[in-house]
């Protein structure tokens, strides 16, 4: 079980449309203001929202964004919490479910026009709620390195409460160790976590955030499975991941469990895989993942 927790901790943790036009306002939206989320807005042109992964902020998409805001406007999300932001309403309660919630008021209030959702790890299941809770107003979902039920990458017939002790578990060392003093602590433990526990601390030590909302987004990602919401889904979703030629290593077999966890969409997934890259990789291939964002796109 060990060895099955801290598969998914690497999993989760890392620092994660055919063009539509955009229609023309009449009038500016009102200023958008939220206790759950900080958007920043950038460009003009069709819309795209990015949602970063479990302790990251909207700064993990810049430089995917630098390279499209001349031609589209941009939107960039981070959940209060992560990062130097101030926790907010995220002090307490659910994550993932009323980040998705003021995500898609603030689709309503900006008057957006079927945007395009791009989401990374945890951020990749806020996005899939987004689209199964607002069906045709959203125009194309891509997920990055993410899954509707992430337990399902290691094992397609685990099942939530298989995993919640885990989870559980996971929740309460971060709540009492913090991100920076896990990786040793757990060591003190005698559980050896190996490279998926240095994936894991690396990711953590470059953004974080606070312990209470990094414990409940991580037990969230572990316990929350979306299978069942996947044929609320109308807009076309592209599965987007990091592979490797090598056959002895993981990720050269993830592409069929990716295709068995979103097999309950409507209409069937379109699946790129980022060659050289792992987790985090928007950062990793760069190059490689901007060309799938613009065939994602146009």
């Amino acid at each position: 079980m060990i060895r099955l927790f801290a598969s998914l901790l690497a999993t989760l943790f890392v620092l994660a449309p055919v063009a539509v036009q955009a229609k023309v306002q009449s009038q500016a939206a009102p200023a958008f203001s939220s206790s759950r989320i900080i958007v920043e807005t950038r460009g003009r042109g069709p819309d795209i929202i990015f949602i970063p992964g479990l302790g990251s902020t909207g700064s993990a998409w810049r430089s995917t964004a630098d390279r499209l805001d001349n031609r589209y406007r941009v939107h960039l999300v981070t959940l209060r919490g992560f990062g130097e932001t101030q926790i907010g309403d995220n002090v307490s309660g659910g994550l993932a479910g009323p980040a998705a919630s003021e995500i898609e008021r603030y689709i309503r209030e900006q008057r957006i026009d079927r945007p395009a959702v791009i989401g990374h790890s945890l951020g990749g299941q806020i996005a899939l709620r987004v689209a199964a809770d607002m069906g045709e107003r959203i125009g194309r979902v891509m997920v990055v390195d993410s899954s509707p039920f992430f337990p399902s990458l290691i094992d397609a017939r685990t099942t939530s409460d298989q995993v919640e002790p885990l989870a559980r578990l996971g929740y309460q060392a971060l709540l009492l160790f913090g991100d920076q003093a896990l990786k040793s602590q757990v060591a003190v433990f005698g559980v050896d976590m190996g490279l998926a526990g240095d994936m894991v601390f690396q990711g953590l030590g470059l953004q974080g955030g606070d312990r209470r909302v990094l414990a409940q987004g991580l037990y969230e990602a572990l316990t929350v499975d979306l299978r069942p919401r996947l044929s609320q889904i109308t807009a076309p979703v592209t599965v987007v991941y990091g592979w490797t030629r090598d056959p002895d290593a993981p990720r050269n077999r993830l592409e069929g469990l990716y295709r068995y966890g979103f097999q309950g969409l409507a209409r069937t997934a379109r699946f790129e895989r980022i060659e050289g890259a792992e987790h985090q990789v928007m950062m990793q291939q760069p190059q490689r993942f901007l060309a799938a964002v613009q065939r994602f796109l146009s």
